[in-house]
């Protein structure tokens, strides 16, 4: 085990993409072991992708890039522009809600953040706000992408750990709402302190009707989340027939709503999830190999061992775990930690009766939050690449926004109820 320790390190060092560094560190197991076939590598990659449930994954993708290409974002935009036009730090308000609504419909944060800082960044960049401060709202903001559906982190976690997706979905949205509600109080004092725009529409009246009608064309935006979470729970489709019917969906709505979908923009939408689809095939095909040998080696089991010999207080235990998780997250990819962790702390958490739902809420957020964070934290670097942002800038200025979200996740972790009321509610 320890030449895969070492070989995962030293590939990782040399700047090696995720999905070979993880492949080719499996390989270097079978190659200096001896006893397992090798044959038995190659069947694990094939392996990996057997799984009904993954279906959803590449379905949800394309589904999002539809709606991207749609003009559904315009929509949206306007929507939010609406709902925040008497808060101070109109616009940062504006960058936390569009992010809000979209993260039912992108499922991605990283693809969230780029879009937000190309849509909203640099217009907020002008209306005289930091640039620390926009890249920070803009990446905190997007955070919210992992826990409201359909996210892909909790596709993941469902599909690796075996864990209800429809309850995982479900238990995504209060967090979310929580998390934006947090960020968005956070940019109402942070704008009011620094004077960063004021709100200045208090006496402006909206023009008679236009709140219908703003609301008139959001509506197929809105409604798409609601019809995938009661579909499932009524048992009209599988998370993974929900994600083909979002595709479905997305084309209908692209079409013959918004009329904005011609063969231009389906090629493109058909392009971006092929090359969105395949990243993330090749992670799992070849994480594969890597959890053969992590499970091979009884890695969960002495990692289990190790940590309940320090604590069996589930919240303690929780805690270390998220710790654990948190530092994970901000080396490797939030998708290559979800494949490769679950199994490690999934039997833990539930050794430890933790509900593996709730869990697996806490992991898919903080697992983002690293895309978030440096060293390696991607969404982090495409925001700051576009704004022109210095990484220093854009630590300093997320600090409160951070206090924000870990004071969330204290009343998750100590008040599960919050998270799991709804699955509860809806499955019992």
């Amino acid at each position: 085990m320890s030449v895969v320790l070492i070989t995962f390190v030293v590939l990782l060092l040399l700047n090696v993409p995720i999905a070979f560094v993880v492949g080719i560190a499996g390989v270097a197991y079978f190659i200096v072991s001896g006893t397992v076939p090798f044959s038995v590598a190659v069947q694990r990659v094939v392996a990996q992708t057997q799984s009904y449930s993954f279906l959803a994954v590449p379905f949800f993708i394309f589904a999002g890039n539809l709606m991207n290409e749609t003009g559904i974002t315009k929509y949206l935009l306007k929507l939010a522009q609406m709902a925040t036009r008497k808060m101070w730090g109109g616009m940062a308000q504006i960058n936390i809600l569009l992010s809000t609504m979209m993260g039912g419909i992108s499922g991605s944060a990283c693809a969230d953040a780029s879009m937000e800082a190309r849509i909203l960044g640099l217009d907020m960049v002008k209306k005289g706000y930091p640039k620390g401060y926009t890249t920070a709202v803009t990446c905190l903001s997007a955070l919210v992408t992992a826990t409201i559906p359909p996210s892909l982190g909790l596709i993941l976690f469902g599909y690796v750990g075996g864990v209800s997706i429809g309850r995982l979905f479900m238990a995504g949205i209060v967090p979310g709402v929580l998390m934006a509600t947090a960020l968005m109080v956070t940019v109402a004092l942070t704008a009011k302190k620094h004077k960063y725009e004021p709100p200045s529409h208090l006496t402006e009246e909206l023009p008679k009707g236009e709140v219908a009608k703003t609301l008139k064309e959001s509506f197929p935006a809105l409604l798409f989340p609601v019809i995938l979470l009661v579909g499932i729970r009524m048992g009209v489709f599988t998370p993974s027939e929900a994600g083909a019917f979002a595709v479905v969906y997305a084309l209908i709505v692209g079409k013959f709503v918004y009329k904005e979908l011609d063969w231009k923009k389906f090629r493109t939408s058909l392009k971006n999830a092929c090359l969105d689809t395949g990243v993330i095939l090749l992670i799992v095909c070849l994480s594969g190999i890597f959890s053969y040998v992590i499970t091979m080696e009884k890695v969960p089991v002495s990692i289990s061992e190790s940590v309940l010999s320090v604590t069996n207080n589930p919240y303690l235990l929780q805690l270390l775990i998220l710790v654990l998780l948190f530092v994970m997250g901000m080396f490797l990819d939030s998708d290559v930690n979800t494949l490769l962790l679950t199994p490690i702390f999934l039997p833990i958490i539930e050794a430890a009766g933790v509900d593996p739902v709730h869990f697996g809420v806490m992991m898919a957020t903080l697992l983002t939050v690293g895309v978030m964070t440096p060293p390696v934290g991607t969404a982090c670097y495409i925001v700051c690449g576009i704004l022109d942002c210095p990484v220093e800038e854009y630590v300093k200025a997320s600090v409160p926004f951070f206090l924000a979200i870990l004071l969330v996740f204290a009343i998750l972790v100590f008040f599960p109820d919050v998270v799991l009321f709804l699955p509860n509610l809806v499955y019992g």
